[in-house]
């Protein structure tokens, strides 16, 4: 009797244990819930990936290993290039760029910046088509394409150390992405584009209001004291791109001012309507730049050339002032009734 009575008590005070373990355990996780340390509405995978200069992305907490000072060198190409490859540079067989714009010029916050064509998981997104070249093209041959266009130079070595470079802190900067190289923030965004030609008197109220105060009424851009890069970058003249780069094309530049123009603008709190972004950067490509050689041979589909390419040849009718100025419905709508091809910029 007496040990079936210590049995019961034994049991009693396991159940009494359990009960209060399970209390403990509830009143622990509400309090948890309370204070909000479980996130109730998780932030999207592809937004969690693209925070500008985030600590992932903060070149100087990199230690100086081989692969790191590879890295690090790819980052001062990027930040400060016509140091290393401009026109000025020490090194004269290194003189790539001829302009002294900055890969960081177009591609913000050292490729970080969302909706300025950032550079967070373009890696993974080579080898990759291009209607440019009609061609699977590796991602040396894109960088180089930014060099004879955006930089107006020439291109790097592919086996150089300046490209080993770039390749790396691309490397590094795509190293959390998802296998397809896609995140949040990617390219450009979109505008809707006015159903019109560019007001150039529109486009250059909007310059004088918005754009001078850092480019200069006459878009030449200013320059660092005692450097070789600029602060804010020339727009137009011997030291911006030339007419074959991509920023050419008013929707393309367009799409770029709305998200990053000012200076500080950001993609959820613009400050320049879509029809200012058109019209502005219209008018900034309306003004003499650098002339690309051998535009005619860009494109080898011509179906595939984006109908604000500024240059001939097309495979339409259309005028050469229309494709630079607009309107541009009617040169999409040629290309759905005549190919069936949806074209947005």
């Amino acid at each position: 009797m007496k040990d079936e009575s210590s049995y019961l008590i034994k049991k009693l005070v396991r159940q009494i244990t359990i009960c209060c373990s399970l209390i403990v355990l509830i009143a622990t996780i509400a309090l948890l819930f309370f204070f909000d340390v479980f996130s109730k509405e998780p932030a999207p995978l592809e937004e969690t990936m693209l925070i500008p200069i985030a600590s992932k992305y903060d070149i100087s907490l990199l230690d100086d290993s081989k692969e790191n000072t590879a890295i690090k060198y790819g980052y001062q190409l990027f930040v400060n290039s016509p140091k290393y490859i401009g026109p000025d540079n020490e090194e004269h067989d290194k003189a790539y760029s001829g302009n002294r714009l900055a890969c960081n010029n177009c591609h913000l916050k050292a490729g970080t910046k969302p909706f300025s064509a950032p550079l967070i998981g373009i890696i993974n997104r080579f080898p990759q088509y291009r209607g440019r070249e009609n061609k699977i093209g590796t991602i040396q041959e894109r960088i180089n394409g930014c060099m004879e266009r955006s930089m107006n130079g020439s291109t790097l070595p592919p086996n150089g150390k300046e490209m080993q470079a770039f390749v790396k802190y691309l490397t590094w900067l795509s190293r959390f992405t998802p296998e397809d190289g896609k995140i949040f923030g990617q390219g450009f965004v979109k505008i809707q584009i006015p159903e019109r030609k560019v007001n150039l008197a529109q486009g250059k109220d909007v310059f004088d209001k918005n754009c001078v105060v850092c480019h200069g009424k006459n878009g030449q851009g200013v320059k660092l004291p005692d450097s070789f890069t600029y602060k804010y970058p020339p727009l137009w003249g011997n030291d911006s791109y030339n007419n074959g780069a991509g920023m050419t094309r008013v929707i393309t530049a367009a799409q770029f001012i709305k998200a990053n123009m000012p200076l500080g603008t950001t993609y959820d709190a613009p400050l320049l309507s879509d029809e200012e972004a058109y019209d502005v950067a219209g008018y900034i490509n309306q003004q003499i730049r650098p002339m690309k050689q051998n535009r005619e041979y860009d494109f080898p589909d011509l179906k595939r050339k984006p109908v604000s390419t500024p240059y001939p040849p097309y495979a339409d009718s259309f005028s050469m002032e229309q494709h630079q100025m607009g309107p541009f419905q009617p040169i999409m709508a040629f290309y759905k009734e005549e190919y069936n091809m949806n074209k947005s910029k």
